[in-house]
């Protein structure tokens, strides 16, 4: 398999879960604004959709949209315990989880990126983030250590990467204490930190 991302868009969830599972695979950086791969490839060509993630699998089948990609990596290697058995309410609820992370708090990050952006549509997108932030740290609130309680998914790999997105947009998550603590939390697995220095956001 090869991954193809760029450092710590919603891709880096990917990367997270290929390491967990414990596959063989390769990644290969994409600059989404020339749309060229690292090794001079038209991104176009490999996803029509011009954004990552994009999986190419080993008969060439080329995978896109987070969520799905997260999902088939999880089901490669089940004894990982990414993902819930197929047909349970577990499952349900984590593809629930990865829906609201994917369409509500990762579409709501997005004007936040834009160079172009007024300081009155700033603010109404980070009001907008601070709300989506805010059910992520009642979802919390009984103390689990993740979304679905003692065991961390795929939707723990989505929704850290995304929450950390913080970091990036100038916003302080201490606002929202448990998810704070999430982040530091995932931030600090094994695989998770092998997945951010491959992408070189932290140093060997």
């Amino acid at each position: 398999m090869k991954l193809y991302y760029m450092p710590a868009a919603c891709s880096l969830a990917s990367h997270i879960a290929l390491h967990e599972i414990g596959a063989t695979f390769e990644v290969e950086k994409v600059d989404t604004k020339t749309q060229k791969t690292a090794s001079g490839a038209d991104f176009q060509v490999i996803n029509r959709k011009g954004y990552v993630p994009a999986l190419r699998l080993d008969n060439d089948v080329i995978l896109t949209e987070g969520p799905a990609i997260l999902q088939y990596i999880a089901d490669q290697n089940p004894a990982a315990g990414l993902l819930p058995k197929a047909g349970s309410i577990e499952r349900a609820q984590v593809q629930s989880h990865l829906n609201y992370i994917g369409s509500e708090l990762h579409k709501a990050f997005g004007p936040l990126f834009s160079p172009d952006l007024s300081a009155e549509a700033r603010a109404a997108a980070v009001a907008l983030v601070g709300r989506k932030m805010a059910f992520i740290e009642t979802e919390l609130a009984d103390g689990r250590a993740y979304l679905m309680g003692d065991t961390f998914t795929v939707a723990d790999a989505y929704l850290f990467v995304v929450a950390n997105w913080t970091n990036f947009v100038g916003i302080d998550l201490a606002q929202w204490p448990l998810v704070k603590a999430f982040v530091t939390r995932v931030g600090s697995r094994e695989k998770v930190i092998a997945a951010m220095r491959a992408e070189g956001l932290i140093k060997a």
